[in-house]
């Protein structure tokens, strides 16, 4: 069946079907079939890209959940895993966690938990959903723009099935991206509406939906843009004067306007992107998310990434999570071959300005979608990412398939052959995909290839070392931390991790000595900064120091106020150094959090101590209360309290 659908010769009943330059979609005069009818043959098309694309991806449901941003996305946030309802609603349109504002975003995940709990499978399946849904509303966004169901067709099937888009949606952090795609394709889909017959209510329902794109990812920014190079073509609203492009279009044509007027009618697009790039602005900046690698370096590594994206297109090969990004040492003979590159796709996409628009309207597709991302204002510190690819690579598809086909009937190609080659290609994308979607297993296996395709990547090696640490194997995974110290000596990471293994295995001194490094060279997320103050008052209180242990305690529960431990050894400490008072207040906070039976001993102790019998009786009681084992328990506050 494949090979009868791309290889339709032109002008028979399946003259709109394969990527050979066809007219527009027609009801057949030869019988009354399936393939007779245009409609039943879109309907069976769009059917098979669905099932294809969840067939390939489906395997994902077996697996956990990401140890980079699926922590802080979902697992460990508890705005995310309290569900949905009006608290975590507000949170998520007033909160700039994950330095973003994606409010939308976060509200879907917080209806995974609300539906799947903690169970990674349900939003691993609504990821490949909304992929699913973008691959079809992208081949009838296309069918209906230009009535080439072939071509429309390759282009979402390359889409839905190519290797460097397993990021996106084998990522659960990344439901981002599936998700703004999918409100910008509805909001495109509603611009094709409006622009055959302009109205009010298509024109509001455009900026709904980009409102809606921008709130689950600001990526979609240049989406004003998109829509003056749909204008271009397929539409052909601009330059009615130019010689009109064959598109086959079904229904009434748009009317044409003048270029003021087309600019006029996007700047309340424009306002909402202006909008939302400020909100990101803020976010990214409070957030500490801005890299200032230098200057020189950002402009040479974006000529290089546009390289990369268009060979990873071509040839998908070493896709890994994270590329490192260069720092302050760059290739500049590879940026120079990729610069001379862009510029022979650039000139020959302008000789065919005037006659093969699509090729245009691709390459600026490519080319400017891909601006927010390319690392000019640099944002982490990858050098590229593939899920950046996610929006911007359509533009190359829509160039290949509608380049592809013109080429074929030029050079008289054998339909077959080119029906052949389409098969042979989706099948190779296939196989490339699913090996790559095993690559994401698993985080041991998922980071394990990362180190094997990249060089010098410290943030790899700290992600591995969490993986095998996950499951145990502390030795393992030391290792790894000591590469990433060694790659990136102000790696906060590596080296709160090699201090934490230090005063594990009793090396107290050498662990505080880690501890102030860190403190005071690097720059450690919030969550580190609590751990390292924790850490450092359990090991000045290992060695006798509980003064230095209540100083460094009492910052880490003003950074986290729900760490029950420190609290509990905050109370230690000042019991120990003779605060009473300070004592039974951190052991009171400490049991509001969560009840401890040897921890109400405890409290118990310093009421003993202060006086207050009656209330160390009634904290005695709550411990029997609570506790499954009240003589281990006693055990575990007396040997507490004599250290």
């Amino acid at each position: 069946m494949w090979v009868g659908l791309l290889s339709a010769p032109r002008g028979g009943p399946l003259s709109s079907v394969g990527l050979q330059p066809d007219k527009e979609i027609q009801p057949s005069r030869h019988g009354q079939g399936l393939f007779a009818s245009p409609t039943k043959l879109t309907l069976l098309l769009g059917f098979l890209l669905v099932v294809a694309t969840f067939a390939l991806y489906y395997p994902v449901h077996t697996h956990p959940f990401v140890n980079y941003d699926d922590l802080g996305y979902v697992k460990d946030n508890v705005h995310v895993t309290a569900g949905l309802h009006w608290q975590t609603i507000k949170w998520s349109f007033t909160s700039f966690e994950a330095a973003n504002w994606h409010p939308l975003t976060w509200v879907s995940h917080q209806l995974d938990c609300e539906l799947f709990q903690l169970d990674p499978a349900g939003p691993h399946i609504t990821n490949v959903l909304f992929h699913a849904l973008n691959a079809l509303l992208l081949f009838w966004l296309l069918v209906k723009a230009t009535g080439y169901l072939g071509r429309s067709f390759m282009v979402a099937a390359l889409f839905a099935l190519h290797p460097i888009n397993v990021e996106s949606v084998a990522w659960i952090a990344e439901r981002k991206n599936v998700l703004s795609m999918f409100f910008f394709l509805l909001a495109l889909a509603a611009y094709s509406w409006y622009a055959r017959k302009p109205r009010v209510g298509p024109y509001l329902a455009v900026a709904f939906l980009y409102a809606m794109a921008l709130m689950a990812k600001p990526q979609v920014i240049t989406f004003p843009c998109v829509l003056l190079l749909w204008d271009y073509w397929p539409l052909q609203r601009m330059f009615a004067n130019w010689p009109q492009e064959s598109t086959g279009t079904v229904g009434a044509p748009c009317p044409a306007r003048s270029l003021r007027w087309l600019l006029v009618e996007k700047i309340p697009f424009f306002a909402l992107s202006a909008g939302s790039a400020a909100m990101t602005f803020i976010a990214q900046f409070g957030g500490g998310a801005q890299t200032w690698y230098p200057k020189p370096i950002r402009v040479g590594n974006a000529i290089l990434s546009y390289g990369r994206y268009l060979g990873k297109t071509v040839w998908p090969a070493h896709l890994a999570v994270l590329y490192p990004h260069p720092a302050t040492a760059l290739n500049w003979a590879h940026v120079a071959v990729a610069f001379v590159a862009l510029m022979a796709i650039t000139a020959l996409v302008a000789y065919n300005l005037r006659r093969r628009r699509y090729l245009v309207v691709g390459w600026l597709w490519f080319f400017g979608t891909l601006v927010p991302m390319i690392g000019i204002v640099q944002v982490g510190i990858q050098a590229m990412a593939d899920r950046y690819a996610y929006l911007p690579l359509l533009g190359v598809f829509i160039m290949i398939c509608w380049g592809v086909a013109d080429l074929a009937a030029q050079r008289r190609v054998p339909t077959r052959w080119l029906a052949a080659s389409s098969v042979v290609a989706l099948l190779a994308l296939s196989l490339a995909t699913h090996r790559q979607l095993n690559y994401w297993a698993d985080n041991v296996t998922l980071w394990t290839h990362v180190l094997a395709v990249t060089d010098a990547n410290f943030t790899a090696e700290d992600n591995l070392g969490g993986a095998l640490m996950e499951q145990g194997k502390l030795e393992r995974a030391m290792p790894h931390y000591y590469r990433a110290a060694a790659i990136n000596p102000l790696d906060s990471t590596s080296n709160l991790n090699i201090g934490a293994y230090e005063q594990r295995n009793g090396n107290l001194v050498k662990a505080i000595e880690q501890y102030q490094n860190v403190l005071a060279n690097m720059r450690p997320q919030p969550k580190q900064k609590v751990l390292l103050y924790t850490n450092l008052g359990y090991a000045y209180r290992d060695l006798g120091d509980y003064a230095d242990s209540r100083k460094n305690l009492e910052t880490a529960v003003k950074l986290n106020p729900d760490d029950v431990g420190a609290w509990v050894f905050l109370g230690v400490a000042a019991q120990k150094t003779g605060d009473l008072d300070r004592a039974v207040q951190a052991y009171t906070r400490a049991m509001q959090i969560q009840s401890l039976d040897w921890a109400y001993l405890l409290l118990a102790n310093a009421l003993e101590q202060s006086g207050r019998t009656e209330e160390a009786q009634a904290a005695t009681r709550q411990a029997r209360l609570v506790s499954r084992d009240f003589d281990q328990a006693q055990r575990t506050s007396e040997r507490i309290l004599a250290h």
